[in-house]
């Protein structure tokens, strides 16, 4: 007999990927689409990594990202499991409610239009 491990159809805790759920991307999405209709944004980028899931928002495909939403369930119970990380690598908003946390984005859509 040979020593094979048998296939699971079911990852291990270990080897599972952080990713952002349909729910959770709809509310982003709608973002997206409104600060690319502003001319903000024109680009995007999903890393799902063991730890955390990523959404990069781009004003040029070639450049760092102007902001990264992050999803990192271990943080649920302590500062929230979402946040919203700006170009320089500062957190300016976290929590619990997505919604919540992305309205720090919509504002700068209100100043950018007057």
């Amino acid at each position: 007999m040979t020593d094979q491990t048998p296939i699971s159809l079911f990852p291990k805790p270990e080897q599972m990927q952080v990713a952002f759920h349909r729910t959770e991307l709809g509310p982003i999405m709608s973002l997206y689409g409104k600060m690319v209709a502003a001319g903000e944004w024109r680009d995007y980028g999903i890393s799902c990594l063991k730890d955390l899931a990523v959404f990069a928002v781009f004003k040029r495909t070639a450049e760092n990202p102007l902001y990264r939403i992050e999803k990192r369930p271990k943080l649920r119970n302590k500062q929230g499991q979402y946040a919203v990380v700006g170009m320089n690598g500062q957190i300016l908003k976290r929590g619990n409610d997505l919604k919540t946390v992305l309205r720090v984005l919509e504002r700068k859509l209100i100043r950018s239009v007057d």
